[in-house]
């Protein structure tokens, strides 16, 4: 096959070359230019993959020892005689427990006491409001909650609150007084990211309040939002506990301790997390104290239980963050709930002590990844469950004492984990798998006969793709005119690039992004007469008939 090349041409060609080095064809529009200004020396900038994927790795590795043994120094040395006598904490990578680290004694005043172990038992205060957003994902997941943006009065007909923060009517209008239809709407999901703008407790209550839900959404009528709904991040003891409790009552017909035990801590063998601090658990307990040393009561919350009121041990904390990695594939939730429940919802005021929440996040950025978490502080007692989802990575700290003020340790303990798990990711061997048969993927393609590529096969009968020709020859760097394709299912494969590869490569004013093509995927067409495929589909970069050809073409200038 002869190509002959028209100034047009070459212009045309050269940049579909240099974004099909990731096998797809961006167009562009560029005036016909001189030969000797139009062939820039491809200039690469910042290096991709970003954010390396999670892959299975070969340990020790010496980076992450010495990241996790920083990790140990920093909360072995946290601990305080009076303030804060024991920690308990554990650091998960997917599936696995790669640290955990007990310090202090479980009872300063006892000088017999021990030392914690990850099955002593905390209080994890607020981290309790993971449990309502649990119920409410997976009543949604199964279709008993129609939407998370349901509105409250869905479910609670006679909820009724003053917003006079909304923009539905004048000041004298009767839907300025109340929050009415033409109100922005509590919304389920706004009551499990503390934007509902519910107040943080209900009038004249505290924690140890023991009324029920029908005297709470009484105590609400005459009460009033401190926020526009879904304008503004407020923290919300009264939302997690409706939330919880509406939903138990009007979707499951149970109570939500019930419906907690038996859809999360059986499914997942939560064995020592539980709401009732029975004899039996509070000898399993570290004594939580004051900052003076003070041992904290052990009080009852009554019915701000679900935001409040549970306990747990570190080795149950890391099944929960084992789960919300997805490691254990749909005993609790499935993979695209998770990566909803997972994902931030609005952007906080600079008021507030998070970047970002989400449900029920506090949401903060860390070396470019979002760090997942929930704090959680009550008489005696600190505990965080944080998650980095891009690096299914996860630390939990649980205190008994007085959280440290003058340092966040969880901050702390990933700026030495983040780094250390990102260069293990990247450094380690990708293994892709081969199709059953690579012989009907073998060949020449084209498309539109101005680029060219071969598929072959390496020793470990992967697909290896190859762009050539002579612009390609000439002016993209050997090593980004190759590329390996992942076999997935049934003619598919993920398209994968050596790393690291620049994440743009410019030629001129154009600029083309590689990082948007890696792992994109290749839909090849169904075997012909001859058993090989015709061609192939990319349609997450809209590239359609890439067709084979019947030999290797050559080229005349």
């Amino acid at each position: 096959m002869k190509v002959k090349w028209t100034m047009l041409g070459m212009v045309v060609f050269f940049l579909l070359s240099v974004v099909m080095t990731c096998c797809f064809i961006w167009q562009y529009r560029m005036p016909k230019l001189k030969a000797e200004v139009l062939l820039k020396q491809v200039k690469a900038e910042e290096m991709c993959p970003r954010f390396p994927e999670p892959v299975p790795l070969e340990h020790p590795i010496t980076s992450l020892r010495v990241a996790l043994e920083k990790t140990d120094l920093l909360l072995r040395t946290s601990i305080h005689t009076t303030k804060l006598p024991a920690i308990s904490a554990i650091v998960v990578l997917n599936d696995s427990v790669l640290w955990n680290g007990n310090f202090g004694k479980k009872n300063t005043s006892d000088p017999s006491s021990s030392a914690p172990n990850e099955y002593t038992v905390y209080r994890i205060a607020s981290l309790s409001k993971i449990f309502p957003t649990l119920m409410l994902y997976k009543l949604w997941e199964d279709g008993l909650v129609d939407s998370l943006d349901d509105p409250l009065e869905k479910y609670a007909e006679n909820f009724t609150i003053k917003n006079p923060l909304g923009k539905s009517g004048g000041s004298g209008s009767s839907s300025s007084r109340t929050l009415s239809s033409l109100s922005p709407a509590i919304t389920l999901r706004r009551m499990a990211s503390q934007l509902s703008g519910l107040p943080r407790r209900l009038r004249s209550t505290n924690l140890l309040w023991s009324g029920d839900t029908e005297a709470a959404l009484n105590l609400l009528q005459d009460d009033v939002l401190v926020a526009d709904p879904g304008t503004k991040c407020h923290y919300s003891n009264v939302a997690f506990s409706l939330l919880a409790n509406i939903l138990a009552q009007k979707v499951t017909g149970s109570d939500f301790e019930s419906w907690v035990s038996d859809n999360v801590l059986k499914r997942l063998n939560m064995e020592d997390t539980g709401f009732n601090l029975t004899s039996a658990i509070q000898k399993q307990m570290a004594v939580g104290v004051y900052s003076n040393g003070q041992p904290a009561p052990l009080y009852n919350l009554g019915w701000y239980r679900p935001a409040g009121q549970m306990y747990s041990t570190a080795a149950d904390m890391a099944k929960l963050m084992m789960a919300l990695l997805g490691a254990y594939r749909g005993t609790l939730l499935r993979q695209d709930t998770l990566n909803t429940m997972l994902t931030p919802v609005i952007r906080c005021h600079s008021g507030y002590f998070a970047n970002s929440t989400g449900t029920p996040w506090e949401i903060n950025e860390q070396f470019g990844y979002d760090v997942v978490r929930k704090d959680g502080d009550l008489d005696g007692f600190a505990a965080t469950l944080s998650l980095v989802p891009r690096l299914k990575l996860g630390l939990v700290i649980l205190m008994a004492g007085v959280r440290p003020a003058d340092r966040d340790l969880v901050s702390q303990a990933y700026s030495y984990l983040i780094p250390a798990v990102e260069n293990a990711f990247r450094n380690a061997r990708r293994i892709l798998r081969p199709p059953p048969d690579p012989a009907p993927y073998i060949g020449f393609f084209t498309y539109r006969n101005m680029t060219f590529y071969e598929i072959k096969v390496d020793s470990d009968k992967v697909l290896v793709m190859q762009q050539f020709g002579p612009q390609v020859d000439s002016n993209v760097p050997s090593k980004y005119r190759t590329i390996r394709l992942d076999y997935l299912q049934d003619r598919v494969f993920r398209v994968v690039f050596e790393s690291p590869y620049p994440c743009k490569m410019k030629v001129n004013s154009a600029s083309v992004s590689l990082e948007a093509q890696d792992r994109q995927l290749f839909n090849f067409y169904v075997f012909n007469k001859k058993g090989v495929s015709p061609g192939f589909d990319s349609p997450g970069l809209n590239t359609y008939r890439v067709m084979r050809v019947s030999g290797r073409p050559y080229f005349t200038s």
